[in-house]
């Protein structure tokens, strides 16, 4: 992150004083915007550090220029200079013949040749790996650059017919429920770059390229909208984070081209929230000019409710529930299934989210600024990974393990007017040393205002501590035996627990970390339910209400 932030900040710049240049058209911001195109083209690297093992030397530490690999933001770098080159290419000239010259061979270089020449970048679909966020994201920039700066009309189309076959490979690997496993927060460079990418060919080709009616891509887009929970808040798992700003022109539009008022709404509520009237806009430069042109009719919008009663995606194995359709107001219940080799996954089958009123009670802590650990052998070594850290049961000692065949079975999802239920069995998400029999858990909505949470496991044996997780931002106190008070933002919620097999054990947990803080603050807690003496067989739960009720 500290050379990120550094790389980040000198494209960020370039990039708004181009489409400064574009709104003045006085010259005033040229000479900067040659400044940081020529400085950018003298890079020995356009991706970022933790991409370089991409390379054939890549344990070396520092990049091979012999070798461009195109990863996330070679590919963004390259569509920056792509849009330079394009918008700009009169005034650069005027300047010197050598700055657009410069621009097309760089890219040329870095990304066209490289990508029409190899299939051994995994994000392409091409081998085993299972490809991701990575696809359409470096897609819809070798997009731009192939249609901005390709000079060979073959090598163009052979380029736009690769980028299609990656895509294709992309929505291969989507669950028909348009669910995004990595989270809403990579919802952006998933579902929404995949729109980003048939935006543009539809605009290339004048429309005739037009797959917007397709089931998938309707349900990849509509994804986000029921992952919303009030404000910022979004069904955080996997590494995800809690509070996230979307894109409200990106969402907008995919509602629009797909037909889903739903999401048109929550554009319009998010462009609200996040003071877009103000006239300050943010991205790259793509969505920063889809912004300009749709600002008028954005803003101008009318939302209506929101919120859905009930959502189930049964590829993804997640649902969320609320007392009323269209209101934040009560609880919102979220949950999932699934395994533990999901794309960005924490080993979290079985865990769930409480809101009250739009506020956090029982949280998916999310993630941490990414380390060198993160994507590495010890992936499951930091905390927020782990399932101990989750709203789930240790059991003998052990959490849950990584990998697919760690895996939930009998996922059931049934909602009614009067509540709505979840159950599963999480058993197989641990290691056959956690001598787990059954552990089936349910999860249950009341819509007159109260939560559910009932395990029923058999073990082969008791041998370690048995106890499950509750995670939470609000400050736990024990009112009396057998109740548990919550004191949160601006309210307070009751767990109802049995004395008799259960005993609360409170830790708290500073956050130090900048990403978390953004979601939490300083301080989250760890509410252990001790089992006192547990047996082999038993069923255990426990209830959660309002204090007000």
């Amino acid at each position: 992150s500290r050379f990120e932030d550094i790389q980040f900040k000198r494209r960020n710049v370039l990039s708004t004083l181009i489409l400064a240049e574009c709104l003045e058209r006085k010259g005033r911001f040229l000479e900067n915007i040659v400044n940081g195109v020529w400085a950018t083209c003298e890079e020995s690297f356009w991706g970022v550090p933790a991409h370089i093992p991409m390379q054939k030397d890549g344990k070396a530490g520092l990049p091979d220029v012999t070798e461009p690999i195109v990863d996330l933001f070679a590919a963004e770098t390259g569509s920056l200079l792509s849009w330079a080159y394009y918008l700009l290419r009169e005034p650069l000239d005027s300047v010197s013949p050598l700055i657009n010259d410069r621009i097309i061979h760089e890219v040329n270089r870095r990304i066209l040749s490289p990508n029409l020449e190899r299939n051994d970048f995994w994000w392409m679909g091409y081998g085993d790996r299972k490809v991701n966020n990575w696809n359409p994201w470096i897609c819809s920039n070798w997009l731009i650059a192939a249609l901005l700066v390709e000079q060979d009309k073959e090598r163009k189309k052979q380029a736009l017919h690769k980028i299609v076959e990656c895509l294709d490979y992309f929505l291969n690997e989507y669950p028909e429920d348009g669910g995004c496993d990595e989270g809403p927060s990579y919802w952006n460079r998933a579902g929404g770059a995949l729109f980003d990418c048939l935006e543009l060919l539809y605009g290339a080709s004048k429309g005739s390229y037009n797959v917007f009616n397709e089931q998938l891509v309707k349900n990849i887009g509509a994804y986000i909208y029921y992952a919303h929970i009030d404000k910022d808040y979004f069904i955080d798992f996997a590494d995800a984070s809690a509070r996230v700003n979307i894109n409200p022109t990106l969402v907008y539009n995919f509602g629009k081209r797909t037909g889903n008022e739903e999401m048109m709404n929550l554009a319009v509520y998010a462009a609200s929230a996040q003071k877009m009237e103000e006239g300050k806009i943010s991205g790259n430069l793509y969505h920063m000019g889809n912004t300009l042109f749709n600002a008028r009719e954005l803003m101008g919008a009318e939302t209506r409710a929101l919120q859905p009663k009930d959502f189930w995606l049964p590829g993804l194995q997640v649902f969320g529930a609320r007392e009323k359709q269209g209101s934040p107001a009560g609880f919102f219940l979220a949950g999932k299934g699934g395994h533990n080799a999901e794309s960005h996954n924490h080993n979290d089958v079985g865990s769930f989210i409480l809101y009250y009123d739009g506020k956090p009670v029982v949280i998916d802590i999310g993630v941490e600024t990414y380390t060198s650990k993160t994507f590495s052998a010890n992936r499951y070594e930091i905390w927020t990974m782990q399932s101990g850290y989750h709203n789930l049961p240790t059991v003998n000692g052990y959490g849950q393990s990584p990998g697919e065949q760690y895996a939930a079975k009998d996922v059931l999802f049934k909602a009614g007017n009067r509540e709505a239920v979840f159950s599963l069995d999480i058993a197989g998400a641990y290691p056959s040393e956690a001598g787990i029999l059954k552990w089936d858990r349910k999860l249950t909505l009341k819509r007159d205002g109260a939560f559910r949470l009932m395990d029923d496991y058999a073990l082969k044996a008791v041998s370690s501590e048995l106890f499950f997780t509750l995670m939470t931002p609000c400050l736990p106190t024990v009112k009396e035996a057998g109740k548990l008070l919550l004191r949160g933002d601006g309210f307070e919620a009751v767990v109802q627990y049995d004395q008799r097999k259960m005993e609360p054990v409170t830790e708290e947990k500073i956050i130090e970390d900048e990403r978390l803080k953004h979601s939490w603050k300083d301080k989250l807690y760890r509410v252990k339910f001790i089992l006192k003496n547990p047996r082999q067989k038993d069923a255990i739960g426990l209830t959660i209400k309002a204090a007000k009720q």
